[in-house]
């Protein structure tokens, strides 16, 4: 880590702040000495005496996660304590620099990247093994001792002790994770959940950058790089430089696999493998290509995500869509019982979504709720709404002025039935009243006009309403 000059440093109680590491939008690193133990410390606080809720629960959930975790290769967190109506999180300190910060001022040779990556597979090997998915693999979040080149992982923010987690399709600025380093399935439009072989694929991209000297993906486009991960193969690593032998290479490609299923299934699976590469390296100066996973033995039960038997029906969709991104207007009936999987088969349409810069939006019809009208629309158009309050300012600048432009002045009509669109439009002025089949008449109006700005051959939309009947 690099400190930081100039910055003011905080007063926290109990602390004696020495030198600040690290200072960016939402949390500060500084080293200090603990009055109470007489011992240097590592103490992370958040930037803003008004933190979100996210915010304060991330933290908590580092300290509760690591707290009593008895695993050599992380930093162990030593308190939580309250501060300025925030939280700072007290941490030993082990005396390592950010891996980031240390490759930015030096290559590593073969032998040591592979060393990186085998220590960060067996503390994996000791996260999985209690049930934790890390979730945020990358440079940033490793210590490297600059003496020993011993290696400990650090920010355990969004960890889950879960053994699956789902991730709903959302802004990509708005995702938990990294992107540059994000899993397919983390991205919610993989129609997968998320386990713990999220951090393999993580793993491997730090690996391929450790190797490479650059990402296997890369855009200024948030969209366009969570459509990399999910659907485009990188370049594989041998390629990009001809002196890492095919064997680490075919490591890092299965790592990166896009379903889960094809990647490495344990830690010491991939391990074993990776001892391969280095008892080879050191023997003649080269690693063959070999046989992988010769002992990937997984010890959890995991049920393969693949749809089976639907490949009619995804192909239908998509082809729907396909001509709808042609300007064309389509529709879709779904029919089938409880349970065989419709949705399912919906949601394998992200892919293709991403791919056009599209917007899946859904909406659900309540029995117990028939006299709300257009319900399930006004569901669909809210999450619409908050996915665009993800992206930057002149990005929602422009979307303000394709609506207003829309629907001129009657703005609030359409606020009073989605509230999020306020924070988009700004307040808008009061509309007249008008009798029942007027006031209809406009709010249909209205609402097609609205859903216009949104079905252009730059961003197609598609709506899925599910309880139809």
């Amino acid at each position: 880590m690099t400190a930081i000059a100039g910055t003011p440093l905080p007063q926290i109680p109990g602390y004696t702040i020495l030198e600040s590491l690290y200072r960016g939008s939402r949390t500060a690193v500084y080293r200090a000495i603990s009055a109470e133990r007489q011992e240097p410390v590592i103490v992370k606080v958040q930037q803003r005496a008004d933190a979100s809720a996210a915010d304060l629960a991330q933290f908590r959930n580092q300290y509760a996660i690591t707290q009593d975790l008895a695993i050599p290769g992380i930093v162990a967190s030593l308190n939580l304590e309250r501060w300025q109506n925030r939280y700072a999180l007290i941490m030993e300190d082990w005396e390592g620099r950010s891996l980031e910060a240390y490759l930015h001022q030096q290559s590593l040779s073969l032998p040591e990247a592979l060393a990186i990556a085998t220590q960060v597979a067996q503390v994996l090997d000791q996260l999985h093994q209690h049930g934790i998915i890390h979730k945020d693999i990358k440079p940033a979040n490793l210590l490297i001792h600059p003496e020993t080149k011993e290696i400990r992982l650090i920010d355990f923010s969004i960890a889950s002790r879960l053994p699956k987690a789902i991730q709903t399709a959302q802004h990509p600025q708005e995702l938990e994770g990294t992107l540059a380093y994000l899993a397919p399935e983390q991205t919610g439009r993989m129609n997968r959940g998320i386990d713990y072989r999220a951090d393999f694929y993580s793993l491997g991209v730090m690996l391929y950058e450790l190797l490479t000297g650059g990402l296997p993906f890369w855009s200024n486009d948030p969209l366009a790089l969570v459509h990399c991960h999910i659907a485009q193969l990188p370049v594989p690593p041998h390629e990009r430089d001809p002196s890492i032998p095919m064997g680490v290479s075919a490591i890092v490609l299965k790592l990166m696999a896009k379903t889960a299923e094809e990647r490495y299934q344990s830690a010491a699976g991939l391990t074993h493998d990776l001892a391969v590469c280095l008892s080879q390296w050191q023997a003649t100066g080269t690693v063959a290509a070999f046989e992988l996973g010769q002992r990937d033995r997984c010890d959890q039960f995991s049920i393969p995500e693949k749809l089976y038997g639907r490949s009619a029906e995804i192909a239908a969709l998509t082809a729907a869509f396909e001509r709808a991104t042609a300007g064309q207007t389509e529709m879709m009936l779904i029919a089938g019982g409880s349970g065989v999987g419709k949705t399912a088969v919906i949601h394998e349409v992200h892919k293709p979504i991403t791919r056009q810069r599209g917007y899946f939006i859904q909406g659900k019809f309540d029995q117990f709720n028939r006299n709300t009208p257009f319900l399930a629309f006004v569901q669909a158009f809210r999450r619409l709404v908050q996915q665009l309050l993800g992206e930057p300012e002149a990005a929602l600048e422009s979307w303000k002025a394709q609506i207003l432009s829309a629907v001129g002045d009657s703005g609030q009509v359409l606020i009073d039935v989605i509230p999020e669109l306020e924070n988009i439009l700004g307040p808008q002025p009061t509309v007249a009243n008008l009798p029942g089949s007027a006031a209809q008449n406009r709010f249909n109006l209205l609402f097609d006009r609205f859903i216009r700005v949104f079905t252009t051959p730059e961003h197609p939309l598609v709506i899925f309403l599910d309880d139809l009947q």
